[in-house]
């Protein structure tokens, strides 16, 4: 998706100029892909913009940075309070927002504590990540040639930009052989996950999705739907997972910030249940929009509203992390 060319973007702070947001040639994330980052959306609801899961996010940002011994030099209300203030500096009502904490310029080699931590916020417009028709029909997929970090080489529950080198050569495999995206497994030959989504896969209406032990990013997205599934009395099983079993399978889909809830049509040109979105999936993504366009999370927690005004006495108090069960 193209960039903006103006707007503002917060930084170490303060809001910035987009054409002056620029980090120096030398900055170690440059050189060594010191960074950890989010990916947020922020809805037009019916009651006004909301941040979808904004606490939970924040959080795992501050988690990732832990794990790289980053420390991130905001508070974890600060760094909340920052991203709403973002969104309003650049009057929006929907937006993908990327927060992102990384190395800076400080001195060249692998040693990152010699360089600061800084710490910048993106809002801008973005659509459908795997397309606007993937909501509906479904995304052709393929099983990538190459497979997820083994444990105890890359930290999987960090979202670090250098776990994404490995994603970026699924995602150019699966373009360059005419796919919308591909599916990685683990060494040990399992389902992990897309190149920046879960999966999920049905059958005999058990919903199965692959565990945090198969390399995936534990996603946010992924918790709001195992809890949606079980409120529709759907059977939830988290399992290592064969790769066989997405031939057999009725229905397959993918969950993320950016995804959403995408259905899988096909893997491997290999028609998935009747090759269409499904029933189940069908009704775990109504559940899931539904809430989003009314600004109604009943009580989750999941939304925080852009502007106080428009939230609801009891979701203002979720928002800041009193009843956020599902998105911990």
């Amino acid at each position: 998706m193209p960039l903006p060319t103006e707007g503002k973007i917060w930084m170490n702070g303060q809001l910035v100029e987009w054409q002056d947001a620029t980090v120096h040639i030398c900055s170690h994330v440059i050189h060594y892909g010191s960074s950890v980052f989010e990916g947020i959306r922020c809805y037009d609801t019916a009651k006004g913009p909301a941040v979808l899961q904004l606490r939970a996010h924040m959080k795992r940002l501050f988690d990732s940075a832990k794990i790289y011994r980053s420390d991130i030099p905001y508070s974890l209300d600060e760094s909340c309070e920052a991203v709403l203030e973002t969104i309003r500096a650049n009057d929006l009502r929907s937006c993908y927002i990327r927060p992102v904490v990384y190395r800076g310029y400080g001195e060249l080699g692998v040693n990152p504590f010699t360089c600061p931590v800084d710490f910048s916020i993106v809002c801008l417009n973005w659509g459908r990540y795997l397309g606007k028709e993937a909501i509906e029909q479904g995304i052709d997929v393929r099983i990538a040639s190459w497979a997820r970090p083994a444990p105890n080489t890359l930290p999987s529950l960090a979202k670090a930009g250098g776990n994404y080198l490995n994603s970026q050569l699924v995602k150019m495999e699966a373009i360059k052989e005419g796919y919308v995206e591909g599916i990685v497994l683990t060494t040990e030959g399992y389902l992990s996950e897309g190149s920046g989504e879960n999966l999920f896969v049905i059958r005999d209406n058990i919903l199965y999705t692959t565990p945090g032990s198969a390399s995936i990013l534990p996603g946010i997205t992924r918790k709001m739907v195992l809890g949606l599934a079980k409120e529709l009395g759907i059977e939830v099983v988290e399992a290592n997972l064969p790769r066989e079993l997405l031939y057999i399978a009725d229905e397959a889909f993918f969950t993320g910030t950016a995804a959403e809830v995408s259905p899988i049509r096909s893997v491997d040109k290999i028609s998935i249940g009747s090759g269409s979105r499904g029933p189940i999936t069908h009704a775990i993504q109504q559940r899931f929009f539904d809430i989003l366009e009314s600004g109604d999370d009943g009580g989750r927690g999941w939304l925080t509203f852009v502007y106080p005004d428009d939230a609801p006495a009891e979701t203002a108090v979720s928002a800041d992390g009193a009843d956020n069960h599902l998105a911990e």
